[in-house]
């Protein structure tokens, strides 16, 4: 994968971390097998068919589920937040970044996302919380981008944000001039950069590896 960055970097010029949620701090599989189940379940449609059609649409950088949904001409159903958790190494990331480093969220979320942060117990390591449902804007609109700059007062250069889309994470934060990390995790993880704007500072393949990319 192409870098803009040297890998030996060490972020003197970075003042800001923002995080997306879904499949960068959170595990959202058990999320979607709920999804998929409520979706096909007046359907004649197996969980394989359609989770296999999901695949396809991602690995095209598109929204695997809503993609899938269309295909088979079914409804979508509701988002079970309830099913998702922390991937096991999220929290020792943010501990590890924390304190040298401003952390933030800008994700595309449901209402009460703060809520659901701090029952997963990280809500304290962030210092600013951008919420699509909480701004009436969502990714990959550059707007819910600038509004988190904004309110950290915070130049785009001295900023990175970590996601798993391409397309709503990558993308747009780079058209802004922050800096990228993409996280191969999720459906998200198996798309490829179609333009320059999708190709990421660096590319990691677990949350586990940021903060190599930050240590001394």
């Amino acid at each position: 994968m192409q870098q803009r960055l040297s890998p030996s970097l060490k972020m003197k010029d970075i003042e800001w971390i923002f995080f997306d949620i879904g499949s960068t701090l959170v595990d959202e599989t058990k999320a979607y097998e709920h999804r998929i189940r409520d979706t096909i379940s007046n359907a004649d449609i197996t969980y394989k068919r359609f989770y296999d059609k999901m695949i396809y649409f991602a690995s095209q950088g598109k929204n695997g589920y809503i993609e899938a949904a269309k295909y088979y001409g079914l409804s979508r159903t509701p988002w079970h937040s309830e099913d998702e958790i922390l991937y096991p190494a999220s929290e020792t990331c943010l501990k590890q970044l924390y304190g040298k480093y401003k952390l933030g969220i800008i994700a595309n979320q449901l209402p009460g996302m703060q809520e659901r942060l701090c029952k997963m117990g990280i809500e304290k390591y962030m210092s600013l919380l951008i919420s699509s449902a909480d701004e009436g804007v969502s990714k990959p609109d550059l707007e819910i981008f600038h509004i988190a700059l904004e309110r950290a007062n915070c130049a785009a250069q001295n900023a990175i944000m970590i996601g798993d889309r391409l397309d709503n994470d990558i993308a747009p934060a780079n058209n802004v001039g922050m800096y990228t990390i993409w996280v191969k995790q999720g459906l998200g993880g198996l798309s490829s950069p179609k333009c320059k704007s999708e190709i990421a500072d660096y590319t990691v393949y677990s949350i586990s590896e940021i903060w190599g990319l930050f240590a001394e």
